[in-house]
């Protein structure tokens, strides 16, 4: 009996043992991860990169489109109404053509520039949202190692219980006959 009890404590610390290393493991697989998650890279932005940022929020703004459409009304308006000694731009309006043509030559490749900083923040999530999903997967699995564990040990010992129900049941089968 004592024999029996010793060999059942040191099955459960070999379990017990088991599971620590699982969990170990578990914990060594989800350091990169999380220490990618906690410290993402600083965003080192340029003075050019600042004013493209700048310029493509104030460009892409109904601030913008208002004050541009004011601008243009009064221009219009006072080159229009104006006698032609102060006129500096009259009817066709060949100068306002060209800085409305040269706002959007520059205007374009500012907010392209814009926009490709904020696809590589984009992307950068992305690969957060991917860390994330694979953070939680190998829990996941962790889980399911530690469930499988302990399923086999639960078997283990059933098994083990039913070996020793059946010797016991041999023996009193042995007295029984022995009686006879």
């Amino acid at each position: 009996m004592d024999k029996d009890i010793r060999k059942l404590l040191k099955s459960e610390s070999e379990q017990l043992n088991k599971l620590k290393n699982i969990v170990a493991k578990t914990i060594e697989d989800e350091k990169l991860i999380i220490e990618n998650l906690l410290n993402p890279p600083k965003d080192m932005l340029t003075k050019g990169q600042k004013i493209s940022d700048k310029v493509a929020r104030f460009g892409g703004s109904w601030n913008f489109i208002i004050w541009f459409f004011l601008i243009l009304i009064g221009w219009i308006i006072f080159n229009a109404a104006v006698t032609k000694r102060y006129q500096f731009d009259p009817y066709p309006f060949i100068l306002m053509n060209l800085v409305l043509s040269c706002i959007a030559a520059l205007q374009a490749p500012v907010i392209m520039m814009s926009q490709n900083r904020q696809e590589e923040k984009d992307r950068q999530r992305s690969e957060n949202d991917y860390l994330v999903n694979l953070k939680a997967e190998l829990e996941v699995r962790s889980l399911h190692q530690k469930v499988d564990l302990l399923l086999e040990e639960q078997i283990k010992v059933l098994f083990e219980s039913q070996a020793k129900q059946l010797e016991i049941l041999k023996s009193i089968e042995r007295k029984i006959d022995a009686i006879k």
